[in-house]
């Protein structure tokens, strides 16, 4: 297995990384099924780099349909200790301009039909997530996109719904009075997973449009969604690159840890099956 490659997870738009020396693609077997796509292993500014899109090549795959578990138990078969997810997000404050870059630091999770643990068929376990995102790799993300030239704003709330219907105007406005800063429908899901794991997780969030709070502006069309992503996706590329200048890859955070004491079952009493599945997340059990 590989060391010390940085993970990154590709939303709307970027499906590719045009600057990264690709060095393999590679498909990962893991228990719970397939990836979201092939996995492209590469160099970046030296560092080496796990690159995967969420919704596949082509964006064929829709955020209910995701295999949120393969993608990040893939993840960590190959060796990578630290994820970046860049996602298309829509701005639910006045403040965040299309265009605007987001680092959030919470979540509040509005889906129902997904997998969002490893802990099951045998294996009962609770991890913290009253902070679900690295502070180590957030601080390296805010200060690698504002070094990259982009509007940033540090921090916020990161609402996911489970799409991938946008949300009715009852429905924004219910969010907005929450005080949550972006909407989306994918990133809650990836930063439970990632923690179990034993992952550092951090988003690039790029707003894309308002969501459809903002009376003074059209509803949200994909049309007007695709013109800002693309825009948006030169500016991730760029921010990536200053991230890989950092020492990104030596942690001291505590999320290698997050699994440590968290399985609650009697070790006797797990399948012998599920232990060797789950032996790359927890180890020995």
């Amino acid at each position: 297995m590989a060391e010390n490659i940085l993970g990154v997870i590709g939303g709307s738009g970027l499906y590719a990384m045009k600057d990264l020396k690709v060095v393999d693609t590679v498909s990962v077997d893991t228990p719970f099924g397939d990836p979201s796509d092939l996995i492209v292993l590469g160099d970046l500014e030296g560092t080496r780099m796990a690159f995967l899109p969420r919704h596949g090549v082509g964006h064929r795959i829709t955020p209910s349909e995701i295999n949120y578990r393969a993608n990040i138990f893939a993840m960590k078969k190959l060796g990578v200790e630290r994820i970046i997810s860049v996602s298309a997000v829509g701005s639910m404050k006045e403040e965040i301009v299309p265009g605007h870059i987001v680092i959030p630091d919470q979540f509040i999770d509005r889906t129902f039909r997904r997998k969002t643990t490893f802990f099951e068929g045998g294996i009962a376990g609770h991890v913290s997530f009253a902070d679900p995102i690295c502070d180590e790799l957030h601080e390296v993300v805010v200060e690698s996109s504002q070094q990259a030239g982009a509007t940033v704003h540090p921090g916020g709330t990161y609402i996911c719904i489970e799409g991938p219907q946008f949300s009715t105007r009852a429905e924004s406005f219910l969010y907005r009075s929450w005080g949550v800063d972006v909407i989306g429908m994918t990133n809650v899901t990836e930063a439970k997973l990632a923690r179990e794991a034993g992952l550092c997780y951090a988003t690039i969030a790029l707003a894309t449009d308002y969501d459809c709070w903002h009376q003074e502006k059209e509803a949200v069309t994909l049309a007007a969604v695709l013109e800002i992503m693309h825009n948006n996706v030169e500016l991730a590329q760029a921010i990536l690159k200053e991230i890989v200048k950092k020492p990104v890859l030596k942690r001291s955070c505590s999320c290698g840890e997050a699994a440590t004491n968290a399985i609650v079952t009697d070790r006797t009493l797990i399948p012998d099956t599920l232990k060797k599945d789950l032996e790359i997340l927890f180890g020995k059990l």
